[in-house]
């Protein structure tokens, strides 16, 4: 292992506290001195309900003269059930930690069974000894994961769920009246006959404003109550501090220098990638900091920081070594990408036997990507909860009178788009003026939705061309609404200024009328609507923005230094379709609901009223007032 350099004072002065205690004969009572402890943490944070594996593409050295594009099966919670228990085998002294998050972004959540009712069964494969409550874990209300917690604590695991700063009102099932010690500030877990302290921390202000925790449940300061129950522990004489929090990558290395007496910190919430930056090589991502990160706690302490990305694709292994003191002497380990073997080229076609062996040496040089098999006994434990999505599949979810057109770009005969509407919906000669229905519709989902379960939104933003396909007449089943919604991307909530909404929708209109544009980006906004000129300059194209406002439903005229809660899909916010503007707004300003917009999607439509025949909720198109485009104009011919 790689030492800590130089060496702390403070250990210096232990060992020879140590030693003149040895020399003494130790203390009245003969209680043996500590030794050292060498321990392994294997985690996981944010599956997000990825319990199913998936195909990925990575850049791999076939043996030719740059790497290629080769394609494999990667992530799923078999993968990590396996790859935990191998990992296990391999070491003494292991905790299994869970960081947080474990529910809400996939269909398997709240369509397969109880809500969280497979995230639980999966992670009984697994027996994690200890979870941390995420911001997730609250949407659906205390009572909510209240039912979660009891299929987790019904399954063959003991596993113990930890926050040390949320409060549970009078009134919540959680509360320790009603659920005693189903949620503990701390616990204490023994190795090698030494004990272990745990303390867990929940993001406080995006779990009580953007989650659905009861309205008398309240979250802490995350420092405060970390440092109080860190002290509880030490005085009890516990000198190892395991901090297991879900509140990001960037606060916990805050929370390293800040706290005393902690010596690891295993995060959660930010989906952050830790690694060498050889990673980006392999096109797996950009990691954002060394796996550990090391830095000095408020005592001047080692302090190693760990996070393992998103969704099922990394289990960390780390390696920790402390001194008698309890005083982190090294620290290292591996964030272990998860594939399968059954590499294929990109196009399909099959690898040579030369082109195997030369990817699978790469693979094994890159010390981070390891060939996993899918546990048996998660892949069976996974397989009815399949095999309800498949029958959620045909489930008829809404009935269309009328069809809800898809248009990308408003325009008449000859426009850039005019040719992906019906000829019925061409007829009609809205979609011209107007743009797609269901576009709209997509767009309003994202808006009264997030006013209603998320935190709440002014407006929202859907690219045209994120919505792929019109729902025509007829009972639509639910297959034919994540077809509306394929992406899987996830709702995030973002604060921007007046200005920066104007500099968005122009952003959109520029991704489709600058030269070589494409048709994909045009803004569909929920709550804001504007005027279309495409023969004016970029900056210029937009104009007479209105919100309305969600009170009143008056159209109000948009304020270019008022503050906008935006409702946004992440490849928008990321910078997707040319959004520059989205892309640049700084991260404290952004929060990842983490909720799927197929089953935003699904919620906007349990909303309508439902047909007095089939009992089906009826998606109609809006109100032509809730439009976003009032009035377009088209580039001049020939451009």
């Amino acid at each position: 292992m790689a030492s800590f350099a130089p060496p702390f004072a403070r250990l210096a002065l232990c060992v020879c506290v140590v030693g003149l205690l040895a020399a003494c004969g130790g203390s009245d009572d003969d209680t043996p001195l500590a030794e050292p402890l060498d321990l392994t943490i294997l985690h996981i944070n944010d599956h997000h309900s990825n319990l199913a594996g998936k195909s990925r593409s990575l850049l791999l050295d076939t043996g030719a003269a740059e790497r290629a594009e080769i394609s494999v099966s990667a992530a799923g919670f078999a993968r990590v059930a396996q790859a935990l228990r191998e990992l296990d085998k391999q070491s003494d002294n292991v905790i299994k930690i869970h960081a947080g998050d474990a529910l809400t972004g996939t269909l398997y959540f709240n369509r397969a069974g109880a809500d969280g009712e497979a995230d639980a069964a999966l992670m009984n494969t697994v027996c994690f000894d200890t979870f941390t409550l995420g911001n997730h874990e609250f949407d659906k209300g205390d009572t909510g994961l209240k039912n979660f917690l009891d299929m987790l604590r019904g399954g063959p695991c003991e596993t113990q769920v930890l926050s040390a700063n949320v409060q549970f009102g009078a009134n919540s099932a959680l509360h320790p009246s009603r659920a005693p010690e189903y949620v503990k500030p701390s616990t204490v877990i023994e190795r090698a006959g030494q004990r272990i302290g745990l303390v867990g921390l929940t993001i406080a202000g995006k779990t009580k404003t953007a989650s659905s925790p009861d309205p008398d449940t309240q979250f802490e300061d995350e420092l405060a109550a970390a440092q109080r129950e860190i002290d509880r522990l030490s005085a009890e004489g516990i000198n190892k501090i395991i901090v297991q929090s879900h509140i990001g990558y960037g606060y916990d290395l805050q929370l390293a220098s800040q706290l005393r007496g902690v010596d690891v910190i295993v995060g959660g919430d930010s989906h952050t990638l830790l690694g060498p930056d050889s990673m980006r090589a392999y096109d797996i991502g950009s990691p954002a900091g060394p796996y550990p990160t090391q830095l000095t706690n408020a005592d001047g302490d080692p302090v190693c920081v760990v996070q393992a990305w998103e969704y099922s694709q990394i289990v960390g292994e780390l390696h920790v070594s402390f001194d008698e003191a309890g005083i982190v002497t090294a620290c290292e380990g591996t964030p272990h990408v998860l594939i399968g073997e059954d590499f294929a080229h990109d196009d399909g076609r099959a690898l040579t036997a030369g082109e195997f062996a030369a990817v699978q040496a790469d693979v094994n040089a890159s010390g981070f990507l390891r060939i996993t098999s899918e546990d048996v006994q998660a892949a069976q434990t996974l397989a009815p909860f399949a095999e309800k999505l498949e029958v959620f599949n045909t489930t008829e979810v809404a009935l269309v009178q009328e069809e809800l057109c898809s248009r990308r770009v408003p325009g008449g005969p000859g426009s850039v788009d005019y040719s992906r509407s019906s000829e019925s919906c061409n007829a009609l000669g809205e979609v011209n003026a107007r743009g797609g229905d269901i576009q709209q519709i997509a767009a309003q989902a994202y808006l009264e939705i997030a006013q209603d379960v998320y935190g709440g939104a002014d407006i929202s933003l859907q690219s045209g061309g994120g919505v792929r396909v019109p729902l025509l007449p007829g009972r639509v089943t639910a297959a034919d609404a994540i077809a509306v919604l394929p992406f899987g991307n996830m709702l995030y909530s973002m604060e921007i200024t007046g200005t920066e909404v104007k500099g968005m929708i122009e952003d959109g209109l520029d991704a489709v009328f600058r030269p070589n544009g494409s048709t994909g980006p045009y803004p569909y906004t929920g709550g804001l609507r504007f005027e279309v000129d495409a023969t004016q300059p970029k900056g210029q194209r937009a104009s007479a923005l209105e919100v309305r406002n969600a009170t009143t439903g008056l159209w109000e005229p948009l304020n270019p230094s008022k503050t906008y809660k935006l409702a946004v899909l992440s490849f928008n916010a990321n910078g997707g379709d040319g959004y520059e503007t989205l892309a640049n707004v700084p991260a404290e300003r952004v929060l990842d609901i983490g909720v799927l917009d197929s089953d935003v999607f699904f919620q906007y439509l349990q909303k309508q009223p439902a047909d007095p025949g089939t009992g089906l909720p009826i998606l109609r198109k809006l109100d032509a007032d809730l439009y976003s485009t009032k009035r377009f104009i088209g580039p001049a011919a020939g451009e």
